[in-house]
């Protein structure tokens, strides 16, 4: 699954749409997250670690690698 699928998915359970998120991420981080830079980097996949982590804790959700 790729990244851009991971954060539709949330956002489909979270109820929200990609102008909350980047409006919630930029007022936890204090950081400018823009719809359309969010989309364009999720359509190229080329988001950074970093973001994506914090776009996921911003709706309440943290990264956990599991060992399989």
């Amino acid at each position: 699954m790729s990244v851009r699928e991971d954060i539709k998915i949330l956002l489909a359970r979270e109820n929200i749409t990609l102008t909350e998120l980047a409006k919630e991420a930029s007022t936890k981080w204090q950081k400018k997250f823009t719809v359309n830079s969010l989309s364009q980097k999720l359509s190229r996949s080329s988001m950074k670690y970093d973001e994506v982590k914090e776009l996921a804790e911003a709706i309440g959700y943290k990264i956990k690698f599991e060992k399989v």
